[in-house]
């Protein structure tokens, strides 16, 4: 095709020659190519779209969607079998702890603790009442319960241990006021008692 412009052009047609009066502007001239180059571009738009949607169809059959979007991931079977191993280390150790206590029996010194710590947190986060029948000890399961003897004057009680202590040397517990009371030696201050484990408090 020739002669773009005011003038004819030649074309073939089927083995004829037929000749088009083409009588164009320079304005539809520029139309024409503005469209041309449109289509060129829609047609690029379409190719890519289609690939793109060729693989996100293709990667969506080999993968299964684990989580909606703007959730959090999921926990992996890694970090829940990791902590499942060590809720039954600590479940164990619990076990251990408990058997040991089962047959706790100590002889020692016993000592008392009241107005200072009442009303404060105890180890396990009770709130320790110096009016009560409670006790420290360094290492039995909280709470618990035991019995303490005055060897002394042979006088007996059942006191909730729900606190730690005492930490000096040679002693196996200290009870509260109350029960320094009850057992005889809250006036001396010390006395010397024998501890048992009855089990473990609710």
């Amino acid at each position: 095709m020739s002669g773009i412009g005011g003038g004819s052009a030649t074309v073939s047609q089927r083995g004829r020659l037929v000749k088009i009066r083409a009588n164009l502007s320079r304005s539809q001239i520029a139309r024409l190519l503005v469209l041309g180059a449109a289509s060129v571009m829609l047609a690029n738009c379409t190719t890519d779209d289609t690939v793109a949607s060729r693989a996100n169809r293709k990667h969506a059959a080999a993968s299964t969607r684990i989580a909606a979007t703007g959730e959090i991931e999921p926990k992996t079977e890694s970090i829940v079998r990791r902590r499942t191993v060590k809720v039954a280390r600590e479940h164990a150790v619990e076990k251990v702890i408990t058997e040991k206590a089962a047959s706790y029996s100590a002889v020692g010194v016993a000592s008392w603790y009241g107005e200072d710590f009442h009303g404060r947190r105890t180890a396990n986060g009770e709130t320790f009442d110096m009016n009560s029948f409670s006790a420290a000890h360094p290492s039995l399961p909280l709470p618990s319960n035991v019995r303490v003897t005055n060897l002394e004057n042979h006088r007996s009680v059942v006191v909730r241990v729900n606190d730690r202590g005492p930490f000096v040397g040679g002693r196996v517990i200290d009870v509260s006021a109350k029960t320094a009371k009850v057992l005889g030696f809250y006036d001396g201050g010390l006395s010397k008692v024998k501890v048992e484990y009855v089990g473990r408090a609710q």
